[in-house]
């Protein structure tokens, strides 16, 4: 057993003979059959992600999640906006890399929520780029209080040798927040950039057969309700309040927009509360006091014109994992105007080229209509002059025998006939 601080999260690692890891693993043979739901889709394809809503309120770095993104590669994306690169923050990963349940029939994606605890457990699952390793079985439990327990039940080779060529390979979590800007110069236009302020990594060495992980929350600034009881919190972070939100934070949090569209860290300069400062009242964790937390950013995905005072550290293996078709995706992509704005304009292009092919159909009809009812119109005379003939000239002449038929000839394209006089 080990316990490392995290500064949000306390993890704790169980070997493989340690009897609290078997007590941390869910045997979902076990459970209520109708709560037990193996995903169609993700049992059966290759880096596809579909939502999952919880049944309960969980606590993530502090916010409150009821519905998370499940993904075939071994993670859990937590995020709001759906982007492209659903791998590179903002995940519970027990492990995440590069399997597919697509390429053996055994493989399946299941989950159970029991209204206190989801559980999600990848069966069987292989690696897409190496299938000869083996099966791995694996599983996430989130529980309510939110505490995160990673249970790991087939480990075929150490998770040190999986390749990352193809797909990032990460045991742990992660957080992030948003900041959307806006483009001054084309409306209805935003890019978004993701700032991740956190990561949890954990040892890859250290997962093995039946081991198992247990993070536990420590107490973040979000947790506050007043302002005296934010500002005078030790806990590790720089907690403070802003009266404009009603909101206790360090300032790094899923909020940051908010935090600072609003005024508040010029605000949370001066932490003296407004009214009465509440002294007595005491944080719900009594836990030793931690170092303050120094923050570092790395900036995940950023556009053209997106100015940070904060470099990447690092840039992160794009991934194509993509939400589930039969899923609302709300057009949640990543922070790329240029391909916003082509959109934009290709939608505006198709809605005049359907108006103005409308409008022409529109008008041939209603000059058909015209002119069928007026034939001595000038319009009517225009196209009858101009109709071609639908039979070649003929020549007729006599010599037919007969008063009433006459041998008939062709003459090429001639304007008019010559007619017999028995005709």
């Amino acid at each position: 057993q080990e316990d490392t601080d995290h500064n949000y999260y306390t993890s704790r690692t169980y070997g493989p003979f340690d009897s609290i890891s078997r007590d941390l693993w869910v045997n979902i043979d076990q459970m209520e059959k109708d709560k037990v739901k193996i995903h169609g889709i993700l049992s059966n394809t290759h880096r596809q992600a579909a939502r999952v809503n919880l049944s309960f309120d969980f606590p993530f770095y502090g916010h409150f999640l009821r519905e998370i993104t499940v993904a075939t590669g071994g993670f859990i994306y937590t995020g709001e906006v759906v982007h492209r690169m659903l791998t590179a923050t903002q995940y519970i990963a027990p492990l995440m890399a590069n399997f597919d349940p697509s390429v053996s029939r055994n493989s399946t994606v299941r989950y159970f929520d029991n209204g206190t605890a989801l559980v999600v457990q990848w069966d069987h699952v292989h690696l897409q780029d190496n299938y000869n390793l083996g099966s791995f079985t694996f599983q996430a439990t989130l529980l309510n209080d939110g505490r995160i327990i990673f249970g790991y039940k087939e480990i075929p080779v150490a998770v040190t040798q999986i390749s990352s060529a193809n797909h990032p390979v990460k045991v742990g979590l992660s957080d992030a927040f948003v900041v959307v800007h806006r483009i001054q110069q084309i409306p209805n236009v935003r890019r978004r950039t993701i700032y991740e302020y956190h990561r949890v990594e954990l040892q890859m060495s250290k997962i093995t057969n039946l081991s198992a992980v247990e993070m536990i929350p420590l107490p973040t600034c979000l947790q506050f309700n007043s302002c005296g009881s934010c500002v005078t919190a030790q806990i590790g972070f720089n907690c403070s309040w802003c009266n404009k939100l009603q909101r206790c934070s360090s300032g790094f949090d899923r909020h940051r927009q908010d935090w600072v569209d609003s005024g508040c860290p010029e605000e949370s300069k001066d932490k003296v509360c407004e009214k009465n400062l509440d002294t007595t009242e005491k944080p719900p964790h009594t836990t030793t006091s931690l170092q303050p937390t120094t923050t570092r950013f790395r900036v995940l995905t950023t556009t053209r014109g997106a100015t940070t005072s904060h470099l990447p550290t690092s840039l992160p293996t794009e991934d194509d994992t993509k939400i589930a078709l039969h899923l609302k995706d709300n057009g949640a992509s990543t922070d790329d105007s240029a391909a916003e704005k082509k959109g934009g304009t290709l939608h505006a292009g198709l809605i005049v080229g359907i108006l103005i092919l409308v409008l022409i159909v529109a008008a041939a009809i209603l000059v058909t209509v015209y002119m069928y009812h007026h034939p001595t119109s000038a319009a009517s005379l225009f196209f009858i002059e101009r109709r071609p003939s639908r039979w070649p000239a003929m020549k007729f002449r006599r010599g037919s025998g007969h008063p009433a038929y006459a041998e008939v000839e062709p003459v090429g394209e001639k304007e008019g006939f010559i007619v017999s006089e028995q005709c």
